[in-house]
């Protein structure tokens, strides 16, 4: 199956798939390997952006955010004539994919060799491309398969299968929170279900549970639409007890842009100012940092907010097939 035709249950030409997964660079990759930036991740958290995957399981989702870039049409949600991968099929899609992407990169003057070797090495997956991954129904053992590749994993959800994310424990699980109440959350969200707001109330539960897995409530700011009540939103934090709290500005690109206007996304500073009023409400989080070219603000009860495997000189990379000992 060619790529530009994509199985129905992907149906987007613009990714790279293999049946239900599909891949896709990030820009935050590309730069990485030409030297110039890295992702925000990199920053909080330690991820080697040149060698992080962008991937899916499934792109169908159950809510129509106004702020989604993705087309909406391309998201119905009907899973039953899905023929599922084994887990280990869809990890082992996830690097071929990615090396297939960045294989044009082998022959860039501007991509030093041993980067481009690293990059074909990836150490890092974001199952958030597309979709709500919480509809693959093997997503707990596809976390373990990457872990057993020696790769880490950021899940990122929209809290609606709490049942699902309590079986998964991946190395950062991110949550998304768009609203602090229900009704900016049915305007902003539009949910498919109509339970589904009940559900990220005992998502933030699930969280509150989690021992070994390192948790992120993350907020897409839209000017107008959700960017009010900070006492809200952090009561509403404070529910699941999250490791770290990111707010992130909604970003004018791709379909949204035909929701909202450019006056729907904050500067920065917006970003960072409505950061410190949300944790004057949370005292334990009272660690604010921002990274201006991403418009992002991130809340920690700790300076050292990396990973802790991904600490240079860490068991992690001494066993990496490309730069260990």
């Amino acid at each position: 199956m060619s790529d530009s035709d994509g199985p129905k249950q992907v149906g987007n030409p613009d990714y790279h798939s293999e049946n239900h997964t599909a891949a896709q660079t990030c820009g935050w990759t590309a730069n990485a390997l030409r030297g110039e930036g890295k992702c925000y991740k990199y920053i909080f958290y330690g991820i080697e952006s040149h060698r992080c995957m962008q991937m899916t399981p499934v792109v169908k989702c159950n809510e129509r955010c106004v702020f989604c870039w993705r087309d909406h049409a391309g998201h119905a949600y009907e899973l039953g004539d899905v023929e599922w991968d084994d887990p280990a099929a869809v990890a082992d899609a996830s690097v071929e994919l990615q090396q297939k992407l960045l294989s044009g990169f082998g022959g860039n003057d501007e991509v030093p060799r041993e980067v481009f070797e690293q990059a074909m090495e990836p150490r890092h997956v974001a199952i958030s491309l597309d979709g709500e991954p919480t509809l693959y129904p093997h997503l707990p053992e596809l976390i373990e398969e990457f872990h057993d590749r020696d790769i880490t994993t950021f899940l990122v959800s929209n809290g609606t299968n709490p049942e699902m994310l309590d079986r998964c424990d991946p190395t950062q699980l991110y949550v998304s929170v768009d609203a602090a109440e229900r009704h900016t959350f049915d305007e902003v969200v539009k949910p498919v279900d109509d339970d589904a707001w009940e559900r990220l109330v005992d998502t933030m539960d699930v969280l509150a549970d989690k021992d070994d897995t390192r948790t992120v409530l993350r907020t897409t700011l839209v000017n107008g639409q959700n960017m009010r009540d900070p006492d809200w939103y952090a009561g509403f934090y404070r529910r699941a007890d999250p490791d770290f709290v990111e707010l992130k500005a909604y970003m004018h690109v791709g379909h949204s842009q035909g929701r909202l206007d450019r006056d729907s996304m904050p500067d920065h500073e917006d970003v960072l100012a409505f950061a410190e009023d949300v944790a004057e409400h949370m005292p334990d989080h009272d660690e604010i940092r921002g990274v201006p070219e991403s418009r992002v603000a991130l809340l920690a009860r700790e300076q050292d907010t990396w990973v802790p495997k991904l600490k240079k000189g860490s068991e992690f990379w001494e066993r990496d097939p490309v730069v260990g000992d």
